[in-house]
């Protein structure tokens, strides 16, 4: 799977709570965690994010609570994928549930800037920001977690295997 987009440039520690604060957690449509996305870091950032774009942050993104509104807000948004150096590990699994590809790589998370233009291959690993003409390389998902991101999640996933898809 072939990712294009934009870069959204975060630092370390983006925590649960400013990807989508806690006023709220009392919503669950998808839509509408979209529209509140990252506005605790970045006002404007679902006014700037276009479909396809690509969020890159350093060390230890989506620490915080367990919450699954974060990475499902992020997707909502039409943000393709995350690259950071690491995640926290209730939030790369959350992200994986939902569909929402999550690749980490240290010098693409140091290396790339905002609003450089990258293309991710989520089955070699590769991001190439075509606007810097720089090649990282990242680990590529193994074939099971690549087959639970193409169904769209895990729930998705799970039904596609129950109904014999």
């Amino acid at each position: 799977m072939k990712l294009k987009g934009k870069i959204h440039k975060f630092g370390a520690n983006v925590n649960t709570d400013v990807i989508i604060p806690a006023r709220y957690l009392n919503v669950s449509e998808p839509g509408e965690l979209a529209k509140h996305c990252m506005e605790d870091i970045d006002a404007e950032f679902t006014a700037k994010v276009e479909p396809g774009d690509i969020i890159v942050a350093t060390a230890n993104f989506g620490c915080g609570s367990s919450r699954e509104h974060a990475p499902l807000a992020i997707k909502a948004c039409g943000v393709s994928c995350v690259i950071a150096q690491s995640f926290a590990r209730i939030f790369f699994r959350n992200a994986v549930n939902i569909g929402l590809p999550l690749m980490e790589c240290d010098e693409a998370a140091e290396e790339n800037e905002d609003g450089d233009l990258v293309e991710v291959d989520l089955s070699t690993g590769e991001i190439n920001n075509v606007s810097r003409q720089k090649v990282f390389k990242a680990n590529p998902y193994p074939a099971f977690m690549m087959e639970i991101i193409n169904a769209g999640g895990l729930i998705e996933y799970t039904s596609g295997r129950l109904s014999g898809r």
